[in-house]
């Protein structure tokens, strides 16, 4: 069974830093794609970033490209989404979410493409 968990949310000040995680059980990273995806209240879950785990592609939205950076350690078995100058508007419930996916260099950020998904993680920016 493919279980995803994320950690690292909580409440930080506009300007500051948050990684999140995403640990994968059930599973090994190999031959996955790991999306990162957030909504905020009132808002449709949007694709921020994602990672093939294989040979460590990376692709970025447009909200997601300049401030945030995914990156994974298959051996810890975790995925990464660090975030930097937050801003308010980044207040959301993150999600990390696992496909299968036979291509080394392609993710997407579509949200249908993934059928395994964390039950996210609250991030708060706020002074």
């Amino acid at each position: 069974q493919v279980q995803l968990a994320e950690s690292g949310g909580g409440l930080v000040q506009p300007g500051g830093s948050l990684r999140l995680s995403c640990a994968a059980s059930g599973f090994t990273l190999d031959y996955y794609n790991i999306g990162w995806f957030r909504q905020a209240p009132g808002k449709e879950r949007e694709g921020i970033s994602c990672i093939n785990t294989v040979a460590g592609y990376t692709y970025y939205s447009d909200s997601g490209k300049g401030r945030f950076t995914i990156s994974r350690d298959n051996a810890k078995n975790t995925v990464y989404l660090q975030m930097s100058t937050l801003k308010p508007e980044d207040t959301a419930v993150y999600f990390c979410a696992a496909t299968r996916s036979p291509w080394a260099f392609s993710c997407s950020i579509s949200a249908t493409g993934y059928d395994s998904w964390g039950q996210g993680t609250q991030v708060t920016v706020s002074s």
